[in-house]
């Protein structure tokens, strides 16, 4: 099994990205960039899916509203 990624990566992924992305591009990067079978975590949080943490992050309010879709801003991601 694979270390499990901290969310704050993909928060960092979104912030290079501030034209902003669909939650399908987002998945589809992730999958990319950390494998099918990854799974992820965040500070009170674990062992989710990519879908599973999307939807996370979103009810969590981590996103923003962006021209191409969402992104996220710096404020957003804790520093621990």
């Amino acid at each position: 099994m694979s270390e499990s990624i901290h969310g704050h990566e993909v928060l960092e992924m979104l912030l290079a990205q501030p034209q902003g992305v669909t939650k399908g591009e987002l998945k589809a990067q992730m999958l990319q960039k950390f494998g099918t079978e990854a799974r992820y975590h965040t500070c009170s949080a674990a062992d989710m899916d990519a879908d599973a943490l999307i939807e996370f992050l979103a009810a969590r309010g981590k996103f923003v509203d962006a021209p191409a879709g969402f992104t996220t801003e710096a404020e957003k991601i804790c520093n621990h």
